[in-house]
């Protein structure tokens, strides 16, 4: 299914203040006023605008977001080209499964960084979507870059969607925010959830003690977060199995928010480095074949396994420029396929 390519956002643009407005702050009244034509024109970017010097009153420059509107005062923004990014592109290999003018919805693998940061300047999502876009990006807040409404975790799988203009970032971001998009994950955890189906809430910020990790925290401190999850297979035989393949779906979308939350319930990812650990609770440190409930190769498996199980297998969404739901799935990678093959039979 191909999106409606949006048109080309103008150089400049007008509003005059009605009666209605007297006395608002100007860059809230610019907002509000250049939806329609700019729609993506955050309070943020007029401030920018603003101190830029790129807002005439009647043809004066005028600087101050806070400056109180009058009836009558006619404002003109001008709208520069887009910077270019400071990230540098590079030909890094992508799956792309969809892609039209506004948007794509990369299969992310693992290992692939999203953004730059400290310990990884380049050799991310970012760099290799600066070269794969290349002009048909407009700019997100100005700079020539790609819009990354969410994130996947560095050693995460799966789909990822990413806008290529302000309007589009916007409207993701809107369908995030409103928690109208349809996102699920495909995880192995140890042992099996109880109940079967469920849903964990618990408000997610930083650890108290390591401030590196992020943790359920108690009320009034972190952000809300809400998952739900399904046991879609049991591994290992007897009264507890090893381990269990689940789906999850996410309500909110906080950082590692199903990592922290599985690892909450007593049913850590397995191979996850941060919240997780190589062997299953309350029993014997794995060697091949020795750890109750496992085939031979099992253990080996697990410890090689050198990532968090968690794949992003589904997103859905409304293309803003269309208004079409469009879903998109993805296969689990083989390396979380031979784990699972290497759990042994399924009941």
């Amino acid at each position: 299914m191909s999106g409606g390519a949006r048109p080309k956002s103008p150089d400049a643009a007008t509003c005059t203040v009605p009666p209605a407005e007297a006395g608002a702050r100007l860059d809230r009244f610019l907002a509000v006023a250049l939806a329609p034509t700019v729609p993506a024109l955050s309070r943020s970017r007029i401030k920018a605008l603003l101190q830029d010097g790129m807002v005439r009153k009647d043809g004066a420059t005028i600087t101050d977001p806070s400056h109180r509107v009058k009836p009558g005062e006619r404002y003109r923004v001008t709208l520069p080209p887009p910077e270019d990014a400071t990230a540098r592109p590079q030909d890094i290999a992508l799956t792309v499964v969809y892609e039209d003018a506004d948007l794509l919805v990369v299969d992310k693998p693992a290992g692939l960084a999203v953004h730059p940061g400290a310990g990884q300047p380049d050799s991310t999502l970012v760099n290799a979507l600066l070269a794969h876009c290349g002009d048909s990006l407009s700019g997100v807040g100005g700079v020539r870059r790609p819009g990354i409404v969410h994130r996947l975790d560095k050693d995460t799988s799966g789909l990822i969607v990413v806008a290529k203009n302000d309007e589009t970032h916007h409207a993701l971001a809107a369908q995030f925010a409103g928690r109208t998009i349809d996102r699920a994950y495909l995880a192995l955890v140890w042992g099996v959830p109880v109940p079967a189906v469920g849903r964990i809430e618990g408000n997610i910020g930083r650890h108290p003690q390591h401030r590196t990790k992020m943790a359920v925290v108690g009320a009034g401190r972190g952000k809300t977060a809400a998952t739900r999850y399904r046991v879609l297979r049991r591994f290992g035989e007897g009264a507890n199995p090893v381990a269990s393949l689940i789906e999850c779906q996410l309500e909110t979308g906080r950082t590692h928010q199903i990592r922290v939350h599985m690892a909450h319930i007593g049913h850590p990812i397995i191979g996850d480095p941060v919240y997780g650990r190589r062997a299953p609770a309350r029993s014997k440190a794995l060697a091949p074949g020795t750890a109750p409930g496992t085939a031979p190769g099992t253990a080996k498996a697990i410890h090689a396994f050198s990532r968090q199980a968690l794949h992003a297998r589904l997103i859905g969404f409304d293309h803003p420029g269309t208004g079409d739901r469009l879903k998109f799935e993805s296969e689990p990678p083989n390396d979380m396929r031979d784990l699972i093959r290497a759990l042994g039979p399924a009941w």
